[in-house]
């Protein structure tokens, strides 16, 4: 499996993109999922990565949003056929190694608490539980994490 750093604007990632939306509006209701759409995940700000399988065909996805301040993990997705494999995990350390070689200075992101499995990999990957950050409303449906830049 190989991770590479792509455009969002192909249709095997907007069928991930509508896999990961199905699934965030199966958990929450729509005034809690904060997901960016297509047009936001190709601004100059982001980095945008896709996971392959030997292939070529795409089995996950994930993005960071660079600001001044932070870049906010945005998107991440693994299908779930493809998990149990560390993929989440390269994916994440990729996305991460990219923004801090642009001197991104700390990640944050914002999840859900009905989703353990993200929580438990964040967790294990050395992010820890803050307050609301940017715009974000102190919402009851989001998990909010950060982590220091390497």
């Amino acid at each position: 499996m190989k991770i590479v750093f792509e455009t969002p604007d192909q249709p095997e990632v907007h069928a991930l993109i509508a896999e990961l939306d199905a699934y965030q509006y199966g958990l929450y209701p729509p005034e809690s999922v904060y997901a960016l759409d297509l047009s936001a995940l190709r601004q100059d700000n982001v980095l945008f990565a896709v996971a392959r399988d030997g292939d070529g065909a795409a089995l996950g996805c994930g993005a960071i949003v660079l600001t001044p301040e932070f870049g906010e993990l945005k998107r991440m997705y693994v299908r779930p056929a493809a998990r149990g494999q560390g993929l989440a995990s390269r994916l994440l350390q990729a996305l991460e190694g990219a923004a801090a070689a642009r001197g991104c200075p700390r990640f944050v992101l914002e999840t859900g608490p009905l989703q353990p499995e993200a929580l438990a990999l964040y967790e294990r990957l050395g992010y820890a539980r803050c307050g609301p950050f940017g715009d974000y409303p102190d919402d009851p449906h989001s998990v909010f994490m950060h982590k220091a830049a390497a």
